[in-house]
């Protein structure tokens, strides 16, 4: 069996979080889920868990962070291309989400980052896996000489 991420995100409204996330290219996972949670699945090995307040507040004696003004985690999404990291943030944007910030391009990789309707916020980025090595090469072969 293949490792598996389940990212668990407490939201408020379970609803308008479906719908952001359906919007993003998640598709529900029924089997997961009822009135206080939602298995949203971007791929066999990626799951995002929303879970209501009360339901996430099953799982830890921990206070839940506002993700609007405080930094819980770090959170990123790779894409096949710089096309599809635009795709899915414009749906995201569309679908209640707000951009963190300017999209940021470092030559060998393209990143937009997307905050859900709760804050919780994600790098969506696209890698240029040939031109990192390539890169790195150089930076190796300078420390080297």
């Amino acid at each position: 069996m293949s490792k598996m991420i389940f990212v668990n995100l407490p939201v408020t409204d379970l609803a308008r979080s479906i719908t952001f996330y359906e919007a993003a290219g998640a598709v529900r996972d029924d089997r997961f889920a009822d009135e206080t949670a939602q298995c949203m699945t971007f791929s066999d090995s990626i799951h995002v868990m929303l879970l209501t307040h009360e339901k996430f507040s099953t799982f830890t004696n921990r206070s839940i962070v506002d993700a609007r003004t405080s930094a819980e985690v770090l959170l990123a999404l790779s894409q096949d291309s710089r096309a599809a990291v635009n795709a899915m943030v414009d749906a995201a944007l569309a679908a209640g989400g707000s951009e963190v910030h300017e999209p940021q391009d470092h030559g060998f990789m393209f990143e937009r980052a997307v905050a859900d309707p709760d804050g919780h916020g994600w790098g969506v980025m696209w890698m240029d896996m040939a031109a990192f090595e390539k890169m790195n090469a150089g930076q190796k072969a300078e420390a080297d000489a």
